[in-house]
C-alpha cells in the first residue's frame, strides 16, 4: 500500500511539474469541443401511435363457412417487414428525398439512414404500435411517419387482398382444367356404353353377381317344376283311383234353390206369427201350410229340371274339383318350362360372353373411377374457390382488422437530441483527461529525480545527503503568484463548464 501511494505521489508530483501544459491542452481541448457540441443541429423525434384491433365480430360468425384470416400474424408480419428496402423507398418518394439524391450512391446512403434512423416499438400483447423517426428538420420527420404510417396501413389489407387473388385465379385455372377433363371423360363413357351395349352390367351388379342369380333363379325354377310335376302325378294317380258314381237317391243330396228357399222361409216367419194368435184350424194358417208345401214341391222340380240339362251334376263333386286342380297344375307346369328355358337362354348367352364382359366392366370400371375422381376435386375446388373469395373479401373488410389512430403524427417544439449537457459534461471530462495525460507524458520524455529514493533506485549508489532549496523573498512572491494564478485557471475552467452547463440548461426550458 506504502509502495502504491510512493508511485501516486510520484506520478502527482511529475504531474504538477507540467501543470501549465496540462491546463493549456484542457482549456484548447474544452473550448474546441464545446464549440462542436454547440454547433450540433438540434434532433427532433416525429412519432405516431396506432392502436390494431383485431378482434372482431365477424370471427365466430364465418368460422364454419370459410378460412379466416390470421390478422395477429399478418399485423406481426408488416411491422416486421415495414423498414425494409422497398417500403423505405416508397417513403423516399412520397416525402420527395429521393431528388436530393444526385448519385445511385447517395440514394443508397440516405436509405441506409433511414433504416437506422426509423423505429417500431410495440408488443403483439397490447396491440399498440409507435413508429418514431429523428431528423433536424421537424417537418420531414412528420412526413416521413405520416408515410410508414400510410403504408403500414395499406401494407395490412393490399397484400392479404392481393394473396386471395392470386390464389383465386389459380383455383380458377384448375377448374377449367378439370371441366376439360369432365367433358373428356363423359364423352369417353357414353362411347363405351354405345360401343358395348350389350355387355354392360346392370345396375346393382357385375357379371359375376349377375351371373350368380341368374343359376340362383334357374335351380330354383327347376325345382318349382320338378313339385308341379308331382303334385300333377298326384292328382292323376288320386283319380285313377276313383270311380264316377251317378247319384239315384235325390233326397240324399241337398236341393239349393236361394229364389225359393228365400219365398219359403218369409212364409215360415208368417206362419209362426200367426200361431202366436189363432189356432191351426184358422184359414190363414192352412193358407199357409199349402203354400209351403206347393213352394218344396216347385223347388224339387226345378232341381230335376237341372240335373237334367246338366250331366256332370250326377257326378262326384270331388272328382270335378280334382279336374280343375289338374288342369291349374298342367297350366303352371308349362308356365314353369317356359321361365326354365328363358333362363337357360340367357345363362347360355353369358357363357358365351365370359370372356368379354369382365374386361369390358373392368374398363367402365376404370373409367367411372378416374370420373368420380375429377368429378370430386372439381367440386372441392368450386368450393375452395367461393371460400377464397369469401375469405378475400373478409381480408379487406375493415372491421376484420381495425386501425385507430392513437396519436397522429406529431413533433414536440423542445428538440429530442443531442443530448447537450451530457455532451458537455463528456466534453470537459475528455479535457481534463487529455490534460493531465500530456503532463505525464511530458514527464516521461523529460524525467527528473524528486526524491533521493528515485535517484538511489535509478543509479545503485548510495545517497549521503541532499541540500534543500532556499528561496528569497523575491523568488517566494513570484512561487505564490504561480499558484495563484495556476488556481485562477483551473478554476475559471470548471466555472465556464459550470456556465456552459447553465446556458444549455436555461435554452433547453
Amino acid at each position: 500500500m506504502a509502495e502504491m501511494m510512493a508511485l501516486l505521489l510520484s506520478f502527482l508530483k511529475a504531474i504538477g511539474k507540467y501543470r501549465w501544459y496540462a491546463v493549456a491542452i484542457t482549456w484548447l481541448v474544452a473550448v474546441v469541443g464545446w464549440t462542436v457540441v454547440f454547433k450540433l443541429p438540434n434532433d427532433y423525434q416525429a412519432s405516431a401511435r396506432v392502436y390494431v384491433d383485431t378482434q372482431s365480430i365477424l370471427k365466430p360468425l364465418l368460422a364454419s363457412m370459410t378460412t379466416l384470416p390470421n390478422t395477429e400474424q399478418q399485423v406481426m408480419f408488416m411491422r416486421r417487414t415495414l423498414i425494409s428496402r422497398p417500403n423505405v423507398e416508397r417513403v423516399l418518394r412520397m416525402v420527395d428525398l429521393d431528388i436530393t439524391a444526385k448519385t445511385p450512391q447517395e440514394h443508397e446512403k440516405i436509405v441506409d439512414e433511414l433504416m437506422n434512423q426509423i423505429k417500431i416499438i410495440g408488443t403483439e400483447r397490447d396491440d399498440i404500435y409507435t413508429i418514431s423517426y429523428n431528423n433536424p428538420n421537424p417537418k420531414l420527420g412528420k412526413d416521413v411517419v405520416q408515410s410508414l404510417l400510410t403504408i403500414f396501413v395499406e401494407g395490412s389489407f393490399g397484400g392479404k387482398k392481393q394473396e386471395s387473388e392470386k390464389a383465386i385465379q389459380f383455383i380458377d385455372d384448375q377448374i377449367k382444367m378439370y371441366e376439360e377433363k369432365l367433358a373428356t371423360g363423359e364423352n369417353a363413357l357414353k362411347e363405351f356404353k354405345i360401343r358395348h351395349m350389350g355387355l354392360l352390367p346392370r345396375q346393382g351388379g357385375d357379371y359375376a353377381s349377375a351371373y350368380g342369380d341368374l343359376s340362383e333363379k334357374i335351380s330354383q325354377a327347376r325345382l318349382e317344376l320338378l313339385e308341379a310335376e308331382q303334385a300333377r302325378n298326384a292328382i292323376k294317380r288320386q283319380m285313377a283311383g276313383e270311380d264316377m258314381a251317378p247319384v239315384t237317391d235325390t233326397t240324399e243330396r241337398e236341393i239349393v234353390n236361394p229364389e225359393i228357399d228365400g219365398r219359403i222361409s218369409v212364409v215360415e216367419k208368417n206362419l209362426d206369427q200367426l200361431r202366436l194368435q189363432f189356432t191351426e184350424e184358422h184359414p190363414d194358417i192352412v193358407a199357409a201350410k199349402r203354400l209351403i208345401v206347393q213352394l218344396e214341391q216347385r223347388k224339387k222340380e226345378e232341381a230335376k229340371k237341372i240335373r237334367a240339362v246338366d250331366p256332370g251334376a250326377s257326378y262326384s263333386p270331388m272328382l270335378q274339383q280334382m279336374n280343375v286342380q289338374l288342369s291349374v297344375e298342367e297350366a303352371r307346369i308349362a308356365s314353369l318350362k317356359a321361365r326354365v328355358g328363358e333362363y337357360s337362354a340367357r345363362l347360355a348367352q353369358m357363357r358365351s360372353m365370359s370372356t368379354q364382359a369382365p374386361e369390358v366392366e373392368a374398363q367402365l370400371a376404370q373409367l367411372n373411377r378416374d370420373y368420380a375422381v375429377n368429378k370430386d376435386n372439381y367440386e372441392k375446388l368450386v368450393q375452395r374457390r367461393e371460400s377464397a373469395k369469401l375469405s378475400g373479401d373478409l381480408s379487406s373488410v375493415t372491421d376484420m382488422l381495425t386501425f385507430r389512430v392513437v396519436d397522429p403524427p406529431s413533433v414536440p417544439s423542445a428538440p429530442a437530441g443531442p443530448n447537450r449537457p451530457r455532451l458537455y459534461s463528456l466534453v470537459f471530462l475528455g479535457a481534463l483527461v487529455a490534460g493531465l495525460g500530456t503532463a505525464l507524458l511530458l514527464s516521461q520524455i523529460r524525467p527528473t529525480f524528486l526524491s533521493q529514493t528515485n535517484l538511489r533506485e535509478v543509479t545503485g549508489l548510495p545517497i549521503l545527503g541532499s541540500i534543500g532549496m532556499n528561496w528569497t523573498d523575491q523568488q517566494k512572491v513570484r512561487r505564490r503568484r504561480r499558484l495563484y494564478a495556476f488556481a485562477a485557471a483551473v478554476a475559471s475552467l470548471f466555472t465556464a463548464y459550470g456556465g456552459v452547463l447553465a446556458f444549455t440548461l436555461f435554452r433547453q426550458a
